[in-house]
Order: structure tokens, then sequence, then C-alpha cells
């Protein structure tokens, strides 16, 4: 789902898409000169949605962002941070979203939320649909109309099967989704479908770690080809030791070893 920005004044705030990968996670620490630093920006974003949602929509997406940004880089406590200061914002409470700002050190050149920096130069960017709803929002919809709506209107893309590996059973399982459907959502209906219960998991296909902030159609695995699921006991634990964390694997589609510490 892309997004446009825009502010109440005939500025240019800093953007991240509401959907574009680079958007949901924070970029990679490297150094970075001392910059500026800019007082947050009393003005609602306002951005319009390539698809109508419903407020329950983006409240999902929002939870799927805050419990899988941490898990990519930065420090936890910023994270938090920023989630506390983007909702004060929201509700147009600019001062406190200030302080919260100012009390974690956090950096903001341009005095806006979607691009900012903590003390040590790690960048961080928040997508426009954690800041505010899109000006297309779907509102006044009863709950059958919202039910019938998830289950059909409000589900792009085609309904496709794909094979999943387990690495706990080396069992190959059918599950159905959407090729719109992110990885992540993808990963939840499998945990739902078998049962999981508590665990991480990784995807790979063909030698290539699958982030879940991507959706499936972007990797174009053909039919009946055959995606890894790696699952992890302790998922807290994989995520604050993912610097000294390794997965060694063989990819069954070309036969390569995978080496990898990356945690999506």
């Amino acid at each position: 789902m892309g997004g446009c920005v825009g502010n109440l004044r005939n500025q240019s705030p800093s953007r991240a898409s509401s959907g574009e990968p680079s958007a949901a996670t924070s970029s990679p620490q490297g150094t970075r000169g001392v910059g500026k630093n800019v007082s947050l920006r009393h003005e609602a974003v306002r951005w319009k949605s390539d698809l109508p949602l419903t407020e329950k929509q983006i409240q999902d997406k929002r939870e799927e962002f805050w419990d899988t940004a941490p898990a990519f880089d930065g420090r936890r406590e910023i994270w938090d941070a920023l989630k506390a200061a983007a909702a004060a914002f929201e509700s147009e409470d600019f001062d406190l979203a200030q302080a919260i700002i100012d009390g974690a050190s956090i950096t903001l050149p341009n005095g806006g939320l979607t691009d900012c920096y903590d003390e040590l130069g790690t960048r961080y960017q928040l997508p426009v649909y954690c800041l505010s709803l899109p000006v297309n929002v779907v509102v006044g919809r009863n709950k059958s109309a919202s039910l019938h709506s998830e289950k059909s209107t409000w589900l792009p893309g085609e309904e496709v099967v794909i094979k999943v590996r387990l690495s706990t059973t080396s069992k190959d399982v059918k599950l159905p989704v959407r090729t719109f459907s992110t990885i992540a959502e993808c990963k939840r209906a499998l945990k739902e479908q078998e049962e999981l219960g508590d665990v991480r998991q990784r995807w790979f296909y063909g030698g290539v770690l699958l982030p879940d902030r991507f959706r499936l159609n972007e990797f174009s695995v053909p039919h009946n080809h055959v995606i890894q699921s790696i699952i992890t006991d302790d998922a807290s634990a994989c995520a604050s030791d993912r610097g000294a964390y390794m997965c060694v694997l063989r990819c069954d589609v070309c036969n390569s070893i995978i080496v990898t510490n990356d945690v999506p």
C-alpha cells in the first residue's frame, strides 16, 4: 500500500511511504555528521491510501509495524519512545510528543517523525499510517459489513496455495494465502494453521531471506516450489542476540549453502 504525504501548509514534510520497505524499518547504522535538530512540527500529517482501508485495517498495520520494527535495527527503548510520541502526535498533544522525543535524545532533522535519529546516529523511519489515518479512510460501517469486507472486498490479490517446509518436522504443508499478503501475514497464517504456538519464524526461498515487510508477489515463487520456514522456540533470545545468531541451511532449489545472521 502506497501513500501520498502532505501537510497543512505548502511545505515539503519528511516523507515515508505507507507501504514501501524503507518506511517499515530503520536504515542500517552508519556515520552521520552532527546535524540540526528541528522541533516537532505542530501539523497533522495528511496522506491518501492507494486502497481504501478501514480504521481496523490501519490499526492492524500499525500493530504489525511496532511488533516487527525493533527486530530489524535500532534500540528497543527508542522504538518504544517513538511509539508513544506517535500516539501523542496523532491526538495532537504536540507538547507531550516533543517531551518524549527530547527525553529519549531523538533528533528530528526535518521536524517530523517520519525521519529521525538517536544519539548514536542510527536512523529510524516511521510510516505515515502510524501518525494519522488516511484522508480516504472508510468509516461508518457496521460489524457485519466489516466482517464481509475483510473476507472479500478488502483483501486484494489472488488467492494461492504455497508450500512451506517446517524446520522442526521437515514436513511440507500447504498454506492458502493471497498474493498481496505480506510475509508477516503469511507467517501468522502458518502459525494459526499448524498451531505452532509462541515461536519465531524466518522464511527463505532460493537462498534469499524473505523479510516480513515485503509482499508475497514480490518474490515470484513458482507453483509447487518450497519455502523454508526456520522455526526457533525462543523468539526474544533470537531478537536480542541477533548479532551473534547464525543460521546455516541448504536450499532445496539451488542446493546452495546459506549462512546468515540477518534477523527479519
